[in-house]
């Protein structure tokens, strides 16, 4: 009874450390990622060079990684090249979803401030919910429906106090929203993909930043950040690359402990973690940037949080339902 009693203080205490270290690494990669897109200490008219830089920072830890093989005693980074033809053939298509989703989620929190950052994204519930009756065919209960309109109306009200509050950037929620579809298919495409990098999540996210590298390089022309970034002056600061050089690995950071605190808990767990860390991160942005909102603003919040977390546990107990009864592999979710 005492060593039973031990290994579940030993797993408490492990879950505990790591979901606190996704909490610090998420909410230090919004504001990080916050400093460098809009910050006068930066002041670089560029996001999607900022996210390529990001994406080149991952990829070169992936592969370090990849050569040593992991961290020893930590973990093993599973064997694979993104040069492979067959590899890019079938990985191509998520990898830009990939960039579409990242682009347009750090072009939402270039115009939007932190506390309004995640009602400017919180449509991916609802965008999961019309893509899987859309591409799959599949139904959803009732009360999750009901879930995805009070996240609707709390999105909507969001937007309008923070319009009467004159915060709110038009260009950035619709950069919110676009990132919430892309995210959310994302999410669908992603477990096609899998069976061909063996389920691993690591080689994965290492092919799609490899790939990334290349897909920014016309969005970035695209957009006219070259001539923004052969007049800025400050590339020779020590200052300036040491920022960057945080943010791309924060963003490599965030992909780890995510992918860990799913391990060490579960899906749901990672679900209701994210939306109480949303909570937390708008709490600590009003607090940072020292602004005021009203009553009916943190009501949007609220309503965004709750609605998502209920959602997440209809789905369980449905999940938990489902599993007991035999289904086709096709009439499986996706999601």
């Amino acid at each position: 009874m005492k060593e039973h009693q031990g290994d579940l203080c030993s797993r408490y205490i492990k879950i505990f450390i790591v979901v606190s270290c996704y909490w610090v690494v998420s909410i230090a990669t919004v504001f990080v990622n916050k400093t460098l897109l809009s910050s006068d200490s930066v002041s670089l008219d560029a996001p999607l060079f900022i996210t390529w830089f990001q994406c080149v920072v991952s990829f070169t830890i992936c592969f370090i990684l990849s050569r040593t093989g992991g961290i020893p005693g930590v973990f093993n980074f599973p064997k694979g090249s993104p040069w492979n033809l067959d590899v890019v053939k079938k990985v191509i298509p998520l990898s830009i979803m990939f960039t579409l989703m990242i682009a347009t989620n750090n072009m939402c929190l270039k115009y939007v401030g932190v506390a309004f950052y995640y009602i400017g994204r919180s449509l991916t519930t609802v965008f999961n919910v019309l893509l899987s009756w859309l591409l799959l065919r599949q139904t959803t209960s009732l009360r999750c429906v009901l879930c995805c309109a009070f996240i609707i109306f709390g999105f909507y009200l969001g937007v309008d106090q923070e319009n009467l509050l004159g915060s709110f950037s038009l260009l950035g929620t619709i950069y919110g929203v676009i990132g919430s579809l892309m995210l959310s298919l994302y999410s669908i495409f992603t477990k096609k993909v899998l069976p061909s990098v063996n389920q691993e999540i690591w080689l994965l996210s290492y092919y799609n930043n490899a790939y990334s590298i290349i897909l920014f390089l016309p969005l970035i022309l695209i957009n006219g950040e070259v001539g923004v970034l052969l007049k800025y002056t400050n590339f020779d600061s020590t200052f300036f690359w040491v920022q960057m050089v945080i943010g791309g690995v924060c963003g490599f950071a965030i992909g780890y402990v995510t992918s860990l605190q799913i391990k060490v808990t579960s899906p749901l767990t990672h679900n209701i973690s994210g939306t109480a860390k949303a909570c937390a991160q708008t709490v600590l942005a009003t607090q940072w940037y020292n602004e005021t909102k009203n009553y009916l603003w943190w009501s949007s919040n609220l309503i965004v949080l709750c609605s998502s977390a209920m959602y997440a546990r209809f789905k369980q107990i449905e999940m938990e339902v489902n599993s007991r009864k035999p289904l086709s592999e096709e009439k499986k979710s996706l999601v």
